[in-house]
């Protein structure tokens, strides 16, 4: 998933400020569709303002902590394992005051 591409279900638009948005994981670029959990890199480009990501598995509750962290105008990169929801997919809930962030997932591994 990379947000800098254009609109659809694997590319933009950039991550809002206070929203949430789902991408499908299982199923996509090597993930078998039975796929329970990934390791990913998540890295953040462009941030107009400050905050933070969090990565979940999709129609679960937000988790209290963040995936990654940045600054506006920083790109950062962290890794994690995520457990997928019962789709197959995660959200992704932005935590900025204002403005847009852009969001690049790659997926190292999956477990079953």
């Amino acid at each position: 998933m990379d947000t800098r591409n254009p609109d659809g279900p694997f590319g933009g638009p950039a991550l809002a400020a206070g929203t949430a948005r789902t991408f499908v994981v299982a199923g996509q670029c090597g993930v078998p569709s039975d796929a329970r959990s990934v390791s990913i890199n998540v890295t953040v480009t462009a941030p107009e303002s400050g905050g933070f990501l969090t990565v979940y598995p999709a129609r679960a509750p937000v988790p209290a902590t963040s995936t990654i962290n940045f600054s506006a105008g920083q790109t950062r990169a962290n890794n994690a394992v995520v457990t997928l929801g019962p789709s197959g997919d995660i959200s992704v809930a932005c935590g900025q005051p204002s403005g847009t962030v852009h969001f690049i997932l790659d997926v190292a591994g999956y477990f079953r």
